[in-house]
């Protein structure tokens, strides 16, 4: 069958004639990364209501209240990381033919790109790394798993209209290795059982494209780094394509990695200076941890009469659980909807709109000895100083600054190849790093203190201080 022309435009259209346009691709123009063509199969995912739904919501959560440039949602994010995705399978099948990377791989790592973050919250980080471990403590509820519980729901619907996934990609080779479903589920949230890779276990290297779990240089940051500072205003001085173009397969302790060029060391620091950048201006910027925070707050009032929590159980109320929300929440007089807790949530909202926000008092950097004290104490404490003070008065949160590894640095599990010999892997000894890209350390935490009244800000600050000082003169 003669397929036509690609379809350039936002979102593909229904088709005229269902049959001859199953496998036409689709063509979307994207800010960043200019026109990106995606294949039939993605499309049908893409026009699913699941992944419909990441249209409206934000990728930087609350930041929007604070960068107006932001406004940016995880459908283009989505879209982005498939491309790059494709990008970079494809390169390597290039360049190197006997890693016999073939379509049905690429597909499934494109698709793996496309449906990573089918299973965020409304307000994206804010709901499972704030609102769900109050909500619903006992289910350690994370965005990955249910990543994988939606993308399991579209694989059934669309067999539902007749388009077996699962099938269809098997027809594209006779590689009869894993499952591709699995392998799909495995690139996103990991394998079931630590280590053991079930998808595609003689090419362990493909794991690494969409989410790294070795050094973290993978796809998902070279979209979202770019994206982000392209909306946020901020420069973003790591080059992506560069990384892609001088990518290689290698082998590394016995087993296949992914490795550049030596020559590309200073990129890729950048990539993590840019990432340290980005959370210091924007992810964890104070104000916007502090709209973070009412609208928590906010939804925690609104859980009883709207459901949020128990929504984040089911699939299907899921696909209905957006940022909409917020004017769902914020406008609900008008809907008739005046339970107490719906009114004192809609009044935390109009407070952030009216930009009356929980108050910044300081912040102290975490030392050995506040790490090993409770932090659920640190509201009291703060409270003893003035008797009007109370534990209620106060939120802390903890502002984390690193590389993506902890205390560790990532580049540890990078390796290289020179010019000369593209075929060995090697590691860059410490030593022979430029002082200029490292830094002493890889983490800092700071402790953040904010107060929600509005009318006791003088008090508490002076409560913050007298508490700040007593935990700085204190031993190290």
């Amino acid at each position: 069958m003669e397929q036509e022309q690609p379809v350039e435009g936002e979102c593909s259209t229904p088709p005229s004639h269902p049959e001859s346009s199953e496998m036409e691709p689709k063509v979307f123009n994207d800010p960043i990364h200019g026109h990106m063509e995606f294949h039939p199969f993605l499309v049908k995912i893409i026009d699913t209501p699941q992944f419909q739904r990441l249209r409206y919501l934000k990728q930087l959560g609350a930041a929007y209240f604070v960068y107006p440039g932001a406004s940016h949602n995880r459908f283009e994010h989505s879209l982005g990381v498939a491309h790059l995705a494709g990008q970079l399978v494809r390169s390597l099948k290039e360049k190197q033919p006997h890693l016999l990377i073939d379509e049905r791989d690429i597909l499934c790592v494109e698709i793996a790109g496309l449906c990573h973050d089918l299973g965020h919250g409304p307000f994206s980080h804010l709901f499972d790394g704030l609102f769900m471990p109050e909500a619903k403590p006992e289910e350690n509820w994370k965005h990955e798993d249910m990543t994988v519980k939606m993308f399991d729901y579209i694989v059934e619907e669309l067999k539902k209209q007749q388009f077996d996934l699962k099938e269809k990609l098997q027809s594209l080779s006779r590689n009869t290795e894993g499952d591709d479903l699995v392998f799909i589920k495995e690139m996103i949230n990991g394998p079931k059982e630590k280590g053991k890779y079930l998808g595609r276990p003689s090419k362990l290297f493909l794991y690494e494209i969409v989410a790294n779990k070795t050094n973290g240089i993978d796809v998902d940051k070279f979209d979202y780094f770019a994206r982000d500072c392209h909306h946020l205003g901020i420069k973003n001085s790591f080059d992506h394509n560069r990384y892609i173009k001088f990518a290689r397969v290698l082998k590394v302790k016995k087993k296949m990695q992914i490795c550049t060029r030596d020559k590309e060391m200073s990129n890729i620091y950048e990539m993590f200076h840019t990432r340290s950048s980005l959370h210091r201006k924007a992810y964890q910027h104070k104000t916007n941890k502090a709209i973070e925070l009412m609208i928590r707050d906010a939804l925690l009032k609104a859980d009883l009469e709207l459901n949020i929590s128990t929504a984040a159980g089911n699939v299907k109320d899921f696909t209905d659980l957006t940022d909409g929300v917020f004017e769902t929440i914020l406008h609900s007089k008008n809907w008739k909807l005046t339970g107490a807790g719906l009114i004192e949530a809609g009044l935390i909202l109009q407070n952030i709109l009216s930009r009356k926000l929980y108050i910044f008092l300081g912040e102290t950097k975490q030392t050995d000895r506040l790490v090993q004290e409770n932090k659920e104490t640190w509201k009291s404490e703060l409270a003893q100083f003035d008797e009007s003070l109370q534990e209620e008065d106060f939120e802390i949160t903890i502002a984390t600054f690193d590389f993506g590894s902890k205390d560790k640095n990532p580049m540890d599990n990078l390796y290289y190849y020179k010019k000369s010999d593209k075929e060995r892997a090697i590691k860059i000894p410490r030593e022979k790093v430029s002082q200029f890209l490292l830094p002493e350390r890889f983490s800092e935490k700071w402790i953040r203190v904010y107060c929600k009244s509005q009318d006791k800000k003088s008090i508490a600050l002076e409560a913050f201080k007298k508490w700040d000082t007593e935990k700085s003169s204190g031993p190290v």
